[in-house]
């Protein structure tokens, strides 16, 4: 396993921080590694009484652009993230849920980021108060599950984690795929 023989933080966000560490591997040679560290978060897979998805546009300044995308979110220091589940659905679309599965974890990108994400899936969806975070302008968005399917198979859909999250579902929705 490798050593971490040093390390500084050059930057130290409300969202990231970035941590540089010098990395002594098995051949006796050091490396420089740059992590972005960030919480542990969140994502959903929310389906309502009709087999829509409920979903979220929103304007993502890295990319340029609105992407369509499965409600998400950090989770709280002192949260479970099964609890943020429903403090982000409520937050970004106006909803909760009585029903909510556990489907798997992920890291978004183990290559440069701490960041491990965990995925439900949320049944039983009901009316809440929506308070999204001062910075986010989202558009709530319910779409048939084919419509879903289609958009992601014509490459519509380019966020990593709602694909992820979708293709962890498909073994609670249709069970013989799964198998």
């Amino acid at each position: 396993m490798p050593e971490t023989v040093s390390s500084s933080r050059p930057f130290q966000g409300k969202i990231v921080s970035v941590r540089v560490d010098e990395v002594r591997f098995d051949d006796g040679r050091v490396h420089r590694q740059e992590v972005v560290e960030h919480r542990e978060s969140m994502t959903v897979v929310a389906i309502d009484a009709e087999q829509n998805l409920l979903l979220v546009r929103q304007y993502r300044h890295p990319t340029g652009e609105e992407l369509l995308e499965t409600p998400a979110g950090s989770v709280d220091p002192g949260e479970s993230a099964e609890e943020a589940v429903n403090r982000e659905l409520a937050e970004e679309t106006g909803h909760r849920a009585r029903e909510v599965t556990l489907l798997g974890q992920f890291y978004l990108a183990p290559g440069w980021a701490t960041e491990l994400m965990h995925v439900y899936l949320a049944r039983d969806l009901y009316e809440s108060a929506a308070e999204p975070d001062e910075d986010e302008r989202i558009d709530v968005v319910r779409l048939p599950v084919a419509e879903w399917e289609a958009r992601i198979a014509a490459g519509e859909i380019r966020d990593c984690k709602s694909i992820a999250a979708w293709h962890l579902a498909q073994r609670h929705l249709h069970p013989t795929r799964g198998e």
